[in-house]
């Protein structure tokens, strides 16, 4: 391997480290401010302060997440102009003003009312303050938007012309740029996923402390909303995901060959491959466990119907099977239990056990990180699957690299990983830690302001555990 190939591993490695770390702290902000959006509703419509202090119990914990995703965020900025100069050169014209967007619209009103959602609760007029709450959330969405917006183009470019010096500019409407092919699902697809990653997570946080105490009245609501959530969103979210796929068959299909295992094409219908292990320099996955035609099913709703395979492929532009194969597995295994714990949510509610079935509780404590981890290897698959290109079918990504030794980009990724899980390792020690403590009456929100100042006395506390 020559310095350049090592240089252009180490780089997006770098890159992939730092994005992982920071896809967490998103897809958790998103669902959360959503959330907190719904709570603080709830306690102005029906007055019970059970809302209330579950809203002042998960805002704390909202703060440090969105601290943690803006500063995570900001590297993978400087990367661009440090690792990946070549690709910020070629695609800036276009990249460029939707991150720029990304910061007049979502970052400029999340900073404009952050403010007041976390310090003006006993300072200005319930209204005023849910207002506060709503822009903040509907800031998050604003940011999935652009920034899924971008991702989008780099899969499925759209709207552009190449100039005399090779760079990609806007060819036209910046609307077919903006709405590419594969947005509308990244974005519906990604959104979904965020909701339920929030709702497993406060789930698994209502089951710890129902398993400790049955009767708290915080522990039973969130327990009881995360688990509708998980129960009704989930079968959304499937079904999302498969007209997803479907999009990705159309414009990108290389990705699903990948994703599938489908070396060889099938011309009389596609098994899936349940299991199996890819080997790509003998083109076939051994020890597989398929069902036969049911790919064939699923991609094209016929089983007969004949599906392509990766020996239609030129050998330097397929992607890593392996990775994509796995991935893909490790979300949809996942999906699949998300689903699981829904209709065992609902079997519980329907016998009255919901708040009193340990196996139930257990079940959702042990799928409290599984959102995370989903949307992660949700990433991967999107983001691997795409190689060799950073802009699919035209940029490749070992011409998008910054002409940089290899071992400046193994100094500042090493440097990345011993700070990252310093920094973000405490910070999500403490969200545990906040997470640990039982919601109670009188929850203090940034500040330490006492229930009482709000309105709340603890009797209107305990009302919504009845």
């Amino acid at each position: 391997m020559t310095d350049a190939d090592m240089a252009l591993l180490l780089a997006r490695a770098q890159f992939a480290f730092t994005v992982s770390f920071h896809f967490i702290f998103p897809s958790f902000t998103i669902g959360l401010a959503s959330y907190l959006a719904v709570l603080e509703g709830l306690w102005l419509k029906t007055g019970k302060g059970v809302y209330a202090n579950l809203y002042r119990y998960w805002v704390k914990i909202f703060s440090i997440v969105f601290a943690m995703g803006v500063v995570s965020g900001i590297v993978m900025s400087y990367q661009f102009g440090t690792n990946w100069s070549v690709f910020s050169d070629k695609a800036g014209a276009v990249i460029g003003p939707l991150m720029a967007y990304e910061v007049l619209t979502a970052f400029f009103l999340e900073a404009g009312f952050l403010g007041v959602m976390l310090f003006g609760i006993n300072k200005v007029g319930k209204g005023l303050h849910f207002t506060a709450t709503c822009m903040v959330a509907i800031g998050t969405f604003f940011s999935a938007f652009w920034i899924l917006s971008a991702n989008s183009w780099m899969q499925t470019p759209t709207g552009y012309a190449v100039n005399a010096a090779g760079q990609f500019v806007p060819g036209g409407s910046w609307a077919a740029i903006v709405f590419n092919p594969s947005f509308p699902y990244r974005l519906a697809h990604t959104v979904i996923a965020s909701y339920l990653t929030t709702a497993l997570a406060v789930g698994a946080v209502g089951a710890w402390h129902l398993l400790k105490d049955r009767t708290n009245p915080g522990a039973r609501k969130m327990f009881s909303m995360a688990m509708w959530m998980a129960a009704l969103v989930t079968p959304v979210q499937i079904f999302a995901g498969d007209l997803h796929g479907l999009n990705t068959l159309e414009h990108q299909p290389q990705k699903v060959m990948a994703m599938e295992g489908h070396y060889q094409s099938h011309p009389h219908g596609a098994p899936l491959i349940l299991f199996g292990i890819p080997d790509s320099a003998e083109q076939r996955v051994d020890y597989a466990v398929s069902v036969p035609k049911l790919s064939s099913l699923i991609l094209k709703h016929d089983p007969d119907a004949p599906l392509a395979g990766l020996d239609t492929v030129p050998p330097d532009e397929q992607p890593p099977v392996g990775i994509v194969f796995w991935s893909f597995r490790i979300m949809v295994g996942l999906g699949m239990l998300m689903l699981a714990l829904g209709l065992f949510s609902l079997v519980a509610r329907a016998r009255r056990g919901l708040y009193d079935w340990p196996l139930l509780h257990r079940f959702a404590l042990l799928m409290g990180p599984s959102g995370f981890v989903a949307v992660i290897a949700g990433w991967v698959t999107t983001e691997v699957g795409r190689q060799p290109y950073t802009v699919y079918g035209l940029l490749r990504t070992a011409d998008s690299v910054a002409p940089l030794g290899a071992p400046a980009v193994a100094a500042s990724l090493a440097a990345f990983v011993v700070v990252y899980f310093a920094v973000f390792g405490f910070g999500i020690w403490y969200i545990l830690k906040l997470m640990a403590r039982p919601p109670h009456p009188g929850e203090p929100v940034p500040g330490h302001a006492p229930i009482r100042s709000a309105g709340i006395t603890p009797a209107q506390a305990l009302e919504g555990g009845r």
